[in-house]
């Protein structure tokens, strides 16, 4: 694994928050880390690693304390408290073991879903008493609060971004007033942060293990994910350009598409959003 970066402006955040980068680099689940003190957006970074970064630094972890222009979905602007886990991995599909005929699969929403299923997996194995739920596409909730979310991106060079934004640390008062019945925060839920490391350190062979295994078992996608969603059997609106699409959520189906059940039948969606654009906070307040 390559060398993390550091600075002294870090001291607070790796006080409350360390992250061990030997621990992780003896893990074998990652090929390089740049740890930064602060960023714009780790999304950033990681397009620049996708285009230049020989396989050999593959998979690769973009983590900062300090994420000051986090995105998420068709733009919308992205909160998190200092020191709460903000990354994005940069993976090879070829890695995988996937055949350049099975790169392209799971379609774009699916590569969200299951790095969601991950997440949301994760987190319920480390905090049992928190029910995590899955939101379509990138959502990770409980109780209707976002508590992380997730971006997945393909690149023209073929290889993929998985964003992750949790919030491990911090508290909803923290938040921009317009977020604070959006959001929620694990010491909000359980009273004290979850450790960046021991996140790290049960997430990645999950998420490799689920990758690696829906190459040759893509059903394994709608089986992880149903269990999970929190719209199934829920009256939804569904934005899909400039048509507002109202019915019953019927879940995934096997490559990750929402079903809604409309009054002229089922209907599949790979894009669109469960949100209003008017809705999206932005952080300048313009929404």
């Amino acid at each position: 694994m390559q060398p993390a970066s550091s600075s002294p402006n870090n001291d607070r955040a790796a006080a409350i928050d360390p992250i061990d980068h030997q621990q992780l680099s003896a893990t074998g689940l990652l090929a390089s880390l740049e740890h930064l003190v602060e960023t714009d957006s780790t999304m950033h970074r990681g397009r620049v690693l996708a285009a230049k970064a020989d396989a050999a630094d593959l998979p690769a972890l973009v983590l900062a304390d300090r994420q000051t222009a986090g995105r998420g979905r068709r733009g919308a602007g992205w909160w998190q408290a200092a020191g709460s886990l903000a990354m994005t991995l940069v993976v090879d599909p070829a890695w995988l073991g996937w055949s350049a005929d099975r790169q392209q699969s799971p379609a774009a929403s699916g590569w969200s879903l299951a790095c969601g299923i991950a997440v949301a997996e994760t987190l319920m194995e480390l905090v049992p008493r928190v029910r995590v739920g899955l939101r379509w596409p990138n959502d990770a909730e409980v109780d209707g609060r976002k508590l992380a979310g997730i971006l997945a991106e393909g690149t023209s060079s073929g290889r993929v971004l998985f964003g992750i934004g949790i919030n491990t640390a911090g508290s909803i008062n923290e938040a921009p007033e317009p977020l604070v019945e959006r959001l929620v925060t694990l010491p909000d839920l359980i009273g004290k942060p979850l450790p960046r490391q021991q996140f790290l350190e049960a997430f990645l062979p999950r998420l490799w293990s689920l990758l690696h295994r829906l190459g040759d078992e893509p059903q394994l996608l709608q089986a992880r994910y149903a269990p999970l969603c929190t719209l199934t059997g829920r009256s939804v609106t569904f934005h899909h350009g400039d048509e507002q699409v109202q019915g019953r959520c019927l879940g995934i189906d096997a490559d990750g598409a929402l079903l809604i059940q409309t009054t002229t039948g089922p209907r599949r969606f790979h894009g669109g959003s469960l949100t209003p654009q008017s809705e999206q906070w932005q952080p300048d307040g313009s929404s």
